[in-house]
């Protein structure tokens, strides 16, 4: 599948936040394939010893992805008036781990975000 051939005129993007392996294009794109990987350990007394975070002890990042269903194939046909995507304004609070914001046209897009969150609290005491 190609591309159309088009200009995207953006005038004004205002994005606040921009998180891992995440990205905004304006303009044609053939194929984003972001990966995150993240271990997250919340600890109630922040310790960290040097060398923790060791992915292969957690199945889940190693745990083949659910591939979806192939859509049936849709044929369409389409009429450019013009050559270019016109956007006025676009403001985003956040883009999130392994996430696109796009403005223009994309062949392929496989994002993949696996994040293990771990949280180690005391034990016997009453929280607070």
């Amino acid at each position: 599948m190609a591309l159309p051939v088009r200009t995207s005129v953006v005038n004004r993007v205002m994005i606040y936040n921009i998180g891992y392996a995440s990205a905004l294009n304006a303009g044609d794109l053939g194929d984003f394939s972001p990966v995150t990987l993240a271990l997250a350990v919340h600890r109630e007394i922040p310790a960290y010893h040097g060398k923790e975070g060791n992915l292969k002890a957690y199945p889940i990042f190693s745990a083949p992805l659910p591939v979806p269903r192939q859509a049936r194939e849709v044929h369409m046909s389409t009429h450019q008036v013009s050559g270019a995507i016109h956007v006025n304004n676009v403001e985003v609070l956040a883009i999130s781990t392994s996430s696109l914001v796009q403005i223009g046209s994309i062949i392929s897009i496989r994002s993949e975000s696996r994040i293990k969150h771990i949280r180690q609290l005391l034990r016997g005491l009453r929280p607070k």
